[in-house]
């Protein structure tokens, strides 16, 4: 399956998502899930009633758990009294509902540090560069990439401009200095 492929290529933790609608259906999923690789598969689970209702089941069986689906603080506050190893406030969504959600993540990341909590945030849905340095500003440090953001962070312009030069530079000639005539400090 494309967990243990994941896990074997050397991830050290997949997250699956649990579906079934009811805690029953939701912590039996979730425990069905966890055991394709014991402590290294975590259990995503809403963070709804029969969310947490399966997140305390099956945390109780030590089986880690990430609640997704997280809009306000006290979401997060929710999650670490439980023991969610995770708890994941999608930012690309709460800012869609017109709401600052670079300063509401990272209110939820001071409330965590002032409880004393374990519990982690996983941001999910950031759409630009600047929303994972923001955020790692405010002390956020777990995030999920989609594949075009993980792409955009090596698109700085500058950045490729300084590259094609040292190209162009180290294509000289046999007799160009190893920095290619450029200032050596650069």
């Amino acid at each position: 399956n494309l967990a243990r492929e994941a896990l074997d290529h050397g991830l050290q933790e997949v997250h699956l998502q649990a579906w079934g609608g009811d805690d029953e259906s939701l912590a039996r999923c979730g425990a069905a899930l966890a055991a394709i690789a014991p402590g290294r598969v975590l259990v995503k689970l809403p963070l709804t009633r029969a969310g947490t209702t399966a997140a305390r089941r099956l945390i109780d069986a030590d089986v880690p758990v990430t609640l997704t689906a997280c809009y306000a603080v006290h979401q997060v506050l929710l999650g670490a009294a439980l023991g969610a190893a995770y708890v994941a406030p999608y930012l690309g969504r709460i800012c869609d509902r017109g709401r600052d959600g670079h300063a509401e993540l990272i209110a939820m990341q001071q409330a965590l540090a002032g409880i004393g909590s374990s519990t982690r945030l996983l941001v999910a849905s950031l759409r630009q560069p600047d929303d994972l340095a923001r955020l790692a500003v405010g002390g956020l440090n777990c995030f999920t990439l989609s594949a075009s953001l993980a792409a955009a962070l090596f698109n700085v312009d500058a950045t490729q401009e300084a590259a094609a030069q040292f190209e162009r530079d180290a294509g000289c000639g046999a007799d160009a200095s190893p920095s290619g005539g450029q200032d050596s400090a650069s």
